[in-house]
């Protein structure tokens, strides 16, 4: 038998198949919080709990797992992220009530105010800050999905600025630092901070300046291949 005649007549039904989704952590920067979306479960399982976006691979629509991904996303907040990458896959018998389960992890990074009106007008969708998950019962494994993607960000902050497409298009230096703090959980000292942003001149200043507490502050933007990056040492060092 030939390869094309053995694939014309493969039943693939033969074989018990996982359930298979994706699930999306998308992050925000917003009222100096790190927020995470969530989505209100109208279905059984978990019927009324929150979760994680995400869902199913439509085979007619999605040519790859990441086209999931992004139909999703766009589906909760009307926009494509700036930023999305795989984090991991899970699986096993017992995350899933309707059966075996495999979802492929994603994390996602994008600026509110990009998406604040798409999200408004999606009644089971809502930005919560991480700082109150632990308070909080989520549908399946989400909480601990949220935690290695969370550790993944809080790591990217240490070597990277992947953490800016947490921000509007336009930010500044001090927004920038912040933002890293608030991942890092600790103050970094601000002249080496800026020094080694400048330094690896990963930052286009805008031209343009924004007024905080009476004194102007330049608006800078990410270069385009900022993201890639990688500093020698840590920003925390």
């Amino acid at each position: 038998m030939d390869e094309a005649t053995f694939l014309k007549t493969y039943d693939k039904r033969k074989f018990d198949t996982p359930l298979i989704s994706v699930d999306s952590t998308l992050f925000t920067y917003h009222d100096h919080q790190l927020k995470v979306l969530l989505v209100k479960r109208s279905n059984h399982p978990d019927l009324d709990l929150w979760g994680l976006p995400g869902g199913f691979i439509d085979m007619q629509q999605d040519k790859s797992i990441r086209d999931t991904v992004l139909r999703k996303l766009e589906e909760k907040t009307k926009v494509i992220p700036p930023y999305v990458e795989q984090l991991q896959c899970v699986g096993d018998a017992n995350r899933d009530k309707r059966g075996w389960s495999v979802t492929v992890c994603f994390s996602a990074l994008i600026a509110h105010q990009d998406c604040e009106v798409g999200i408004a007008d999606v009644s089971d969708a809502a930005w919560v800050a991480v700082d109150t998950l632990k308070d909080q019962t989520l549908a399946f494994d989400h909480q601990a999905i949220i935690t290695v993607a969370l550790e993944r960000l809080r790591q990217k902050a240490l070597y990277s600025i992947v953490p800016a497409y947490a921000l509007p298009e336009q930010f500044t230096l001090p927004e920038l630092q912040q933002l890293h703090e608030v991942l890092i959980g600790k103050t970094i000292q601000k002249k080496s901070f800026r020094r080694r942003i400048e330094q690896a001149e990963l930052l286009e200043d805008t031209g343009e300046k924004r007024y905080e507490g009476g004194r102007p502050a330049a608006l800078y933007k990410m270069k385009e291949a900022s993201g890639e990056y990688t500093f020698v040492r840590n920003l925390e060092g």
